[in-house]
């Protein structure tokens, strides 16, 4: 069985969504390696005891880690049905990934005391690929 007839025609949108992703991951590793050096914070520390500004990007970094993994599923089944609008939604949480960053090395917390605010594209973004996910599901 030939790979190309299993996925849709629209199925390379989903290959670009992957690669910007890749570029967003390389960026925030990178602003960490920066900031590891500005700071003195140096291998295997993860945190920094002094430096607030540091823990916050490597916490960007970290928390984007943390939920890649899910993503990437919830992105590869929603596209095997719906290729089109799970890139829409892919680039629309890669983006929103790189504005929570540079909120976050600010240092300055935001949002509810129960309800972090930057954190609601996310959430909205997991729920509406995981609906693909629920709507693609055919009865054999």
């Amino acid at each position: 069985m030939d790979i190309l007839t299993v996925l849709p025609s629209d199925f390379g949108y989903v290959i670009f969504i992957y690669l910007y992703s890749w570029i967003m991951l390389a960026y925030l590793a990178v602003k960490v390696g920066a900031a590891r050096k500005k700071y003195g914070v140096k291998y295997p520390t993860m945190y920094s005891d002094k430096e607030h500004v540091f823990n916050c990007i490597q916490r960007a970094h970290q928390n984007t880690l943390e939920v890649y993994p899910q993503w990437l599923v919830f992105q590869t089944i929603a596209a095997l049905v719906y290729p089109l609008s799970a890139s829409v939604l892919g680039a629309i949480w890669v983006t929103s990934r790189f504005s929570y960053a540079w909120g976050y090395y600010t240092g300055v917390k935001i949002g509810f005391r129960h309800l972090d605010m930057n954190m609601l594209p996310f959430s909205f973004i997991h729920v509406a690929l995981h609906s693909l996910l629920v709507l693609g599901m055919r009865p054999c």
